[in-house]
């Protein structure tokens, strides 16, 4: 029996660890695009958590080119460790919120390096037409292409709320048509999010369950500042987790997910000069640090998640 590399958890580093045979590292990328919920396809202002980078504040600059962009990234890392792969990263913005033309030539230029591993594009379901599905399929014959789909909640009524602007049967038909394409789906989902108590929260993770994705990331919300939610939050405040009950909330969504999805992110920080709450959640190390001696407390180091040897 053995841990999945030293986690109580289907953990990111695990996966890639074995089929990579070392650590890889993500390279946080803009492709210069733009957001539906934002140019009034779809709506305006986007997601009302969403800042004024598109959640890609820790990207690069999109000004430079994709090679640029990899090379600045590499050197930063390269800086603190050795490193020889890594995962291209499109986090800014709706990454497949182009024409075929645009995007073909930012994502080849990513996966044509051999250090590039794995080609990841973070979306919106509303964004896969067919001519960018065929190209993402066409990548994926070349090098691993994981898409990214930003869920948040299962709730309809939340979901209006933060103005996802979409539909659950948007995002379950995207799912399958990614699965049907080869293509790895990872779903984003927010904790805490205004009038979700742990019972709805649960409820998403036990919806996910039912779908063929193969990953998950957890993020905490985060009040930013320049958000409509900021607006909100100083209207009519609303209450955010605490350290301690983010921590229990996180590992009972653990607990309750499939073990085979892995997970790719157990939470997040804000860029510290926009956060405006929970401020607790700019010690992200302390907080995974938190999330895994609950683990141990709980003595869920046992059962589901092992493997065998």
């Amino acid at each position: 029996m053995k841990f999945w590399n030293d986690k109580p958890y289907h953990s990111l580093d695990y996966e890639l660890k074995k089929q990579f045979d070392e650590k890889v590292y993500r390279l946080a990328l803009n492709a210069g695009t733009t957001c539906p919920n934002r140019d009034g396809h779809v709506g305006r202002g986007g997601c009302i958590f969403c800042s004024g980078g598109g959640s890609g504040e820790f990207a690069a600059d999109p000004a430079l080119s994709v090679q640029e962009q990899i090379r600045e990234g590499k050197l930063r890392l390269e800086k603190k460790r050795p490193v020889r792969k890594f995962i291209a990263y499109f986090q800014a913005f709706t990454s497949t919120y182009a024409p075929v033309s645009y995007l073909r030539p930012i994502f080849t230029e990513a996966i044509r390096l051999p250090e590039i591993v794995v080609l990841s594009a973070a979306t919106r379901p509303d964004c896969l037409p067919d001519d960018v599905l065929e190209l993402l399929k066409e990548l994926n014959r070349s090098k691993p292409v994981w898409i990214e789909l930003g869920l948040q909640t299962m709730h309809e009524d939340t979901a209006a709320l933060i103005r996802r602007g979409y539909r659950l049967p948007v995002f379950e038909d995207a799912v399958k048509r990614l699965r049907e394409a080869g293509i790895q789906v990872i779903v984003h989902v927010i904790l805490g999010l205004p009038g979700e108590d742990s019972s709805r929260m649960l409820e998403t993770i036990d919806y996910l369950n039912t779908l063929d994705i193969q990953g998950i990331k957890l993020h905490l919300l985060h009040i930013l500042k320049g958000t409509d939610l900021a607006d909100l939050y100083q209207r009519e405040p609303f209450p955010v987790f605490t350290m301690d009950g983010y921590v229990q909330m996180t590992v009972a969504c653990i607990e309750r997910l499939r073990p085979d999805i892995v997970i790719h992110r157990l939470t997040g920080d804000g860029p510290k000069d926009l956060l405006i709450a929970p401020l607790w959640s700019s010690a992200k190390r302390q907080v995974l640090n938190s999330i895994h001696r609950e683990f141990r407390l709980q003595d869920t180091w046992q059962g589901k998640y092992y493997l065998d040897s």
